[in-house]
């Protein structure tokens, strides 16, 4: 196939959905490093040492994900790094990070380090080229979007590139810590609503992909029902009630409860089981075709009390 070819362009071209898709570690190990010397593997640059190599490992091994960050005005022999959820972030050396990551897989102490609480949320938009050429051709240019505007517009949040998110197809993917929401096709135009919106610590659900702690069709169904409250004129939280499929596992209902302010409710969305024919990455573009995948769609939405239709 030509190298023109993108898999996220081609994705959006199918309809490929976004919601049901947001899947992500809920513990998280940020550490700058210079994006050049990035490898392939989310976690791996090739002037690592063996003992930072094996540190990140471990660490991946007892559970926590660990991926790569970047921005300019990082010096490349100072690492910041950060630690989800517990919301920290420290200045280390390179040379002190073995220590740090034994102390961290040991569950010793890392006050020696002085950990401080982040300064500010983080948006982490994933420019991993040697990845994905998606990463590199849409993820660049949004991260470059997001940093000027957050400067220009003073919005309080930190914005770094990132290593391999997930979802390479749905390029540009990024990602909001500490909240832990997980986006994917930012244009440009969803700058500045997409900053707006996580300001008040609420998804923007033209590019939202879904609560991270959900299954996919409970992130399928609180999307779909965020966007009917959203068309009402509510800003809501949501929470799963209940989820019982049909007989044929085609339809899915997912009770919601929802609450906004001192308005709550429940709502029933019917999700129904669907399949497209994509590709998952720019790699798995061949002569032979897109594979056949599984996706959940939003069909319905039916009140069951709190709000009038």
């Amino acid at each position: 196939m030509p190298n023109r070819v993108f898999c996220a362009v081609e994705s959006e071209k199918v309809g490929d959905p976004l919601a049901g898709t947001g899947a992500h570690a809920q513990r998280n190990l940020l550490i700058s490093w210079p994006s050049g010397k990035w490898l392939r593997s989310l976690r791996r640059a090739k002037d690592m040492a063996p003992d930072v190599i094996d540190g990140i490992e471990a660490v991946v091994e007892s559970g926590r994900r660990v991926n790569l960050i970047h921005r300019e005005q990082q010096s490349p022999e100072q690492h910041r790094v950060f630690l989800i959820p517990e919301n920290l972030q420290l200045d280390l050396t390179r040379n002190e990070l073995p220590a740090f990551l034994k102390a961290l897989n040991t569950s010793a102490s890392i006050e020696p380090w002085l950990p401080i609480p982040m300064s500010a949320p983080l948006v982490l938009c994933c420019t991993h080229g040697k990845k994905d050429k998606c990463c590199a051709r849409f993820g660049y240019a949004t991260f470059k979007s997001l940093e000027h505007a957050v400067n220009l517009n003073g919005y309080r949040f930190d914005v770094w590139q990132s290593s391999h998110l997930g979802g390479c197809r749905l390029a540009t993917s990024a990602i909001v810590f500490p909240a832990n929401r997980k986006y994917g096709r930012i244009a440009p135009d969803d700058i500045l609503p997409f900053l707006e919106a996580e300001s008040h610590d609420c998804p923007y659900l033209p590019c939202y992909r879904g609560n991270p702690e959900l299954k996919p069709v409970e992130q399928c169904a609180e999307i779909a029902a965020l966007q009917w409250l959203s068309a009402r004129g509510y800003t809501a939280k949501i929470e799963i009630e209940s989820t019982q499929a049909d007989s044929s596992g085609d339809i899915t209902n997912v009770v919601v409860l929802w609450g906004a302010g001192a308005s709550s409710g429940r709502l029933m969305v019917r999700c129904g089981a669907s399949e497209v024919m994509r590709y998952d990455t720019c790699a798995d573009i061949q002569p032979e075709g897109p594979s056949l995948s599984t996706v959940w769609l939003g069909q319905e939405v039916l009140p069951i009390s709190g709000v009038a239709v």
